[in-house]
């Protein structure tokens, strides 16, 4: 192999190497230091630099020198380039940690981990966080950032980064128990809900460390759930005193107070995502679903034999795999399209039951072997979760004819209490989807503005989707599935 060293820089090596052997060995006899010169230093290459004088000390300790410098130099590139490399890969596995967690889509519309569209949770969970002094009660995402917060009966809320396991903070919130919580609010500011069996709602800004900024009060019983409208203006709670409120987040003001029919304790509330209708669930053993522009409550479900638990809208997702249960291509119009076409219940009967908009059950999904607490359809639509007393996940396929095709046994040690599923990946700009501007609390939007708006946000959560479900437990630990 030829040199890669141009005849010059060959010279000036070789030079440079005769004056470092001469400096580190004085006294080395003269006829071994002319063998070494003519050796290193031919006359063909010799004449391509200047003469070397072997007599003159300084010249030979300035040439010893240049060799020492660049042997030094080549060794601290060497360190900067391994300490380059080892930040690399710490870069490299962190932003794998983080496509892992999100479920970021790379090209072809599959994650590098994690299939969006048929991811499912699995055991272990990833991180089971402990801290709490009593059961957990609720779990819910903040919708920006990767932070995770849950409530206990022992009054506080806790904050995690999700992504780590880790514990950011405590919140000391209400002098009971806190029994429900949730992210919303204004755009571009997200403040955290708290309710609790003191009879408050209090509102705290991530921003301000989770201080709390409002407290509000009406409710003459335990407050059992809360929910931002995704319009970011209002948030409705409902309580064991039978009523739902409707508060002004920037007042704190109840502007209503309604009933929605229920006799009895109400436990749930759901909003739709363009913030026209809620659905109601409780200790009456029915669902109901109000408009909050007329706050009239026209759609009642009957059919469980026990307390419903909990209530929710099923996403636009799910449209095509619930009408296929009832044999149709697609949903009927209704009065509530396209603000929703289809519901789901889960109760203390042990049973999940799907709804149309006219009130007909269209499936009831059993396996269970305990209460049923808690729903959430999966990003696809094509899915629905479920956590129950009987310590299991389970996964239902619907478009299988609601198969049961997962079931995670003692994913908890205590009856599994609340369960979440991570909301859509979006910058803090985009936080809240529905413009203030575009709500009016009094009047619903235009359906072809609902329409437009439903469908961008129901392909936006798929593309955007996070594999990511948290649960709480009796057990006090709450559990990450990603």
């Amino acid at each position: 192999m030829g040199s890669i060293l141009t005849d010059r820089q060959k010279a000036e090596l070789n030079k440079t190497v005769l004056a470092y052997l001469v400096h580190q060995c004085p006294g080395v006899p003269a006829p071994l230091v002319g063998l070494l010169k003519e050796s290193l230093l031919p006359p063909t290459i010799a004449s391509l630099t200047s003469e070397l004088d072997f007599s003159n000390g300084e010249e030979i300790r300035k040439y010893s020198q240049v060799l020492e410098k660049k042997w030094f130099s080549v060794i601290r590139l060497q360190r900067q380039i391994m300490d380059t490399e080892s930040k690399l890969e710490a870069s490299k596995q962190e932003i794998e940690a983080i496509t892992s967690t999100a479920g970021f889509v790379l090209a072809g519309g599959l994650s590098k981990f994690n299939d969006p569209i048929n991811w499912l949770p699995k055991l272990p969970s990833k991180y089971s966080l402990s801290g709490h002094r009593q059961p957990i009660t609720a779990v819910t995402f903040h919708p920006v950032f990767t932070t995770l917060a849950s409530s206990s009966e022992d009054g506080t809320i806790k904050l995690w980064d999700y992504e780590l396991g880790q514990p950011e903070t405590t919140i000391k919130a209400h002098t009971k128990s806190v029994v429900d919580i949730d992210f919303g609010g204004p755009k571009n500011a997200p403040l955290l809900a708290s309710c609790s069996a003191d009879l408050t709602i209090k509102i705290w800004d991530p921003n301000q460390e989770y201080d709390n900024i409002k407290t509000l009060t009406g409710h003459d019983h335990t407050i059992s759930a809360i929910r931002f409208l995704p319009s970011g203006t209002h948030l409705v709670s409902a309580s064991r005193d039978r009523t739902i409120r409707v508060w002004d987040i920037n007042t704190g003001y109840c502007v209503k107070t309604l009933s929605a029919g229920h006799t009895d304790w109400i436990k749930s509330v759901e909003v739709t995502p363009d913030s026209q209708y809620i659905i109601s669930a409780g200790i009456d053993r029915t669902a109901r679903i109000t408009n909050l522009s007329t706050y009239k409550s026209d759609l009642v479900l009957i059919g469980h034999e026990h307390v419903i638990e909990h209530a929710i809208f099923a996403p636009a997702s799910a449209n095509i795999y619930l009408a296929g249960l009832e044999n149709l291509p697609k949903p009927i119009s209704s009065n509530y399209t396209p603000s929703f076409e289809y519901l789901a219940t889960c109760s203390r009967d042990k049973t999940i039951k799907l709804w149309n908009t006219r009130g007909v059950n269209i499936l009831t999904l059993t396996g269970h072997d305990n209460w049923v607490r808690a729903l959430s359809f999966h990003p696809s639509g094509r899915y629905l979760i479920s956590v129950s007393d009987d310590k299991s996940i389970r996964c239902w396929d619907l478009k299988e004819l609601g198969k049961c095709v997962k079931k995670l046994e003692n994913a908890h040690n205590h009856f599994i209490s609340c369960l979440k599923w991570a909301p859509p990946r979006r910058s803090l700009n985009e936080a809240v989807t529905t413009p203030v501007s575009n709500l009016n609390i009094n009047g619903p939007d235009s359906a072809e503005v609902s329409a437009k708006r439903l469908k961008a946000e129901s392909n936006d959560s798929l593309k955007n989707a996070r594999c990511v479900i948290v649960t709480g437990s009796v057990d006090l630990d709450v559990k990450i599935w990603m």
